[in-house]
């Protein structure tokens, strides 16, 4: 059992005012702790990234004991910046709750007609009614289309006419996520392919492109040509309906697990990859394709 299991097993069970206390006390100027007194918001945002990041890792591996500890040090990023926010008057952890419950109540008026959490969508006879999946993605992104609209009007003093789709759209993200968001925001104004075949020409396209700069020697135009050639991968990914930042994550796993029993091969062999021939590693590559294969068969 984990040491984080054991904690959630302790007689005293915290709770969230407690944290909120002990932040305050942590960030106390005469009393709390040197590093987290020194912090400000920017220098706590790698570690917001980092602690998401970690929160997927757990997920993706269903390594679920360690779960209630990743996804406390993420809250634990909120209760951060509401601190720092707190301190300097602009809003604290309740106005948080409050700003959150408010804004999934308003964009989801199939469940909570009334925006409140005492109404509820019936039929008349106490049945809920039954909304398609699809009515409620379309309202959720009208809902969110209207929000952005307002926000931005309202930060920038922006007209209408010079609003985008592609507004808001964090910067900061991973290419891939980021990449994913702005083909889909465009997507839903209507600039997409009509099939995904139309995506895998375009992904030829870029490929040829590549090499056709690659034949003429200019690597910097082969360099630009490779980010098309993602963004159009990315376009694919979105049209199949999965994440690319996820399916990327997958493969990178999938290559290291390979990479980790070529070099397990190789040892046994008295050898290292930097010693062996490709085709030495060629041959231990694919016995781990064929150990994934039968253990996936045994798993099934």
């Amino acid at each position: 059992m984990s040491s984080d299991v054991v904690e959630t097993q302790n007689p005293h069970r915290h709770s969230l005012d407690d944290l909120l206390t002990l932040m305050t006390v942590l960030r106390d100027p005469d009393h709390g702790c040197p590093w987290d007194i020194k912090q400000r918001w920017e220098t706590i945002v790698p570690h917001t990234l980092e602690e998401a990041y970690e929160v997927a890792d757990a997920i993706e591996r269903c390594a679920f004991d360690e779960l209630p500890s990743e996804l406390g040090d993420l809250l634990f990023q909120v209760v951060y910046y509401s601190q720092f926010a707190k301190e300097e008057g602009r809003f604290d952890f309740d106005d948080v709750v409050h700003t959150l419950t408010a804004k999934m109540l308003r964009r989801h008026p199939h469940v909570f007609p009334d925006g409140t959490l005492n109404s509820r969508r019936d039929d008349g006879d106490g049945e809920r009614a039954q909304v398609a999946e699809d009515q409620v993605k379309a309202r959720w992104e009208a809902l969110k289309a209207e929000e952005r609209e307002a926000r931005v009007s309202s930060a920038s003093g922006t007209s209408a006419l010079n609003i985008s789709a592609l507004d808001d759209i964090p910067t900061a993200l991973p290419a891939l996520s980021r990449a994913a968001k702005l083909s889909k925001r465009a997507a839903g104004q209507g600039f997409d392919w009509p099939d995904e075949r139309g995506v895998i020409d375009k992904i030829r396209e870029e490929l040829a492109e590549v090499e056709s700069a690659l034949a003429e020697d200019d690597r910097t135009h082969a360099q630009a040509e490779v980010g098309d050639l993602l963004f159009a991968v990315v376009n694919l990914a979105r049209r199949l309906g999965c994440d690319p930042e996820q399916q990327l994550r997958r493969t990178n796993a999938k290559f290291e697990w390979r990479f980790r029993y070529v070099e397990r091969g190789l040892a046994a062999d008295g050898s290292t990859p930097e010693l062996a021939s490709l085709e030495e590693m060629e041959r231990h590559w694919q016995a781990a394709k064929r150990e994934e294969t039968t253990a996936s068969s045994s798993i099934t």
